[in-house]
């Protein structure tokens, strides 16, 4: 691959892959439609960049957090597809300004947030938010949503919604616990088109409904853990080598000597840190072993503590490094979720803090 010019580190984002995540999901749920959730930034990729990919490949709902995140959207994919704001109508939001204005319908989960909503346009398009064992967002029960809906007018809902507490653990007794409760909520409002399955509640039984909502399985996190990835990779991370040094044993390297050489060592530094995004738990210390990078083929430990802007890697046993030679962080080749979970933290963390640093390279539309 060609790099950038002057690039220190390039994040490559492959479109195609992310388009045919949302396509395998897809047929996966049928007859149940696939929606896609580009808050974050797009899961730190680009919201218009991702949310114009998958509009150009057919996707017809789109999920944000914010409504200036949902004014993006609308911008980038244009006046047809339905786009949900999952934090509900904001306590400091104009609904004309900052909803209606983009034909954004936000997800409401109180009997304060529907009467408000209902002052505003007795019309408006929305989304009625269950809780059902989140205890985040979303009306406390069925009967507190039944009840707000009596008095305030159920006209605009156009879905009904839950959120998953750990639909990633397939055996957790929470998740028929929360299907059982969404059943009975969809019963009471049977015309009302629901989704309940996130990006792991896609695979789960008993999930799937009128749409599904995968978010960090269209961005290549892997929706099964403990199984093998289903998803394509969607971002690459190199990182290029600006320095390599040799240390005696017991000398250390980075911040406060987390880790100390325990024999004559070749070292490699990055040009990146946690100014980039990266986690500062990604390096080995002498408690406990880290995160490994990809260099020339052939995995190698990151060891110290990641500094703002630099990172260290061991590359004693690969003799062939050498300055301007990238390493990978994650691709592919490279697990994202096993890079996250040995950096002590998850794929979704490291995709939504990645940097403006990097140059970003666009492949495969």
């Amino acid at each position: 691959m060609t790099y950038p010019p002057a690039a220190s580190g390039v994040l490559t984002i492959d479109l195609a892959a992310l388009v045919a995540n949302w396509r395998y999901l897809q047929d996966r749920a049928r007859p149940a439609e696939a929606a896609a959730v580009v808050k974050a930034n797009g899961y730190g990729l680009g919201l218009e960049l991702v949310a114009k990919a998958l509009a150009d490949a057919g996707c017809k709902m789109f999920f944000v957090a914010h409504p200036s995140e949902g004014a993006l959207a609308r911008k980038t994919v244009g006046p047809e597809p339905r786009i949900f704001v999952l934090n509900g109508l904001q306590v400091t939001a104009d609904p004309k300004r900052d909803y209606a204005d983009f034909d954004l319908a936000p997800a409401i989960g109180s009997e304060a947030e529907l009467a408000r909503w209902k002052a505003f346009d007795a019309t408006a398009p929305f989304a009625l938010h269950l809780d059902t064992g989140m205890n985040r967002l979303g009306f406390a029960s069925l009967e507190d949503m039944l009840r707000s809906l009596s008095r305030h007018g159920g006209e605009g809902a156009e879905l009904l919604m839950t959120h998953f507490v750990s639909a990633e653990e397939p055996d957790n007794p929470l998740n028929a616990a929360q299907i059982a409760r969404f059943a009975a909520a969809r019963a009471a409002l049977p015309a009302l088109p629901a989704g309940i399955a996130n990006s792991s509640g896609v695979f789960l039984q008993g999930a799937s409904c009128d749409w599904i909502r995968p978010g960090y399985a269209l961005y290549g996190g892997n929706p099964t853990p403990g199984a093998e990835n289903p998803m394509r990779a969607v971002a690459t991370l190199d990182v290029v080598i600006q320095q390599i040094r040799w240390i005696e044993a017991g000398e250390s390297c980075g911040y406060n000597s987390q880790w100390t050489a325990q024999r004559r060592t070749r070292l490699a530094t990055l040009l990146a840190g946690y100014a980039d995004g990266l986690p500062r738990g990604a390096g080995a210390t002498d408690a406990r072993a880290g995160a490994d990078v990809l260099i020339r083929g052939k995995f190698c430990p990151l060891v110290g503590r990641v500094s703002m802007d630099l990172t260290i890697a061991d590359v004693t046993d690969i003799p062939e490094a050498q300055v301007g030679d990238f390493a990978r962080f994650f691709g592919p080749d490279a697990p994202l979720d096993d890079f996250a979970a040995r950096s002590v933290t998850i794929g979704y963390n490291v995709l939504t803090s990645l940097g403006s640093r990097y140059a970003r390279l666009v492949v495969g539309l």
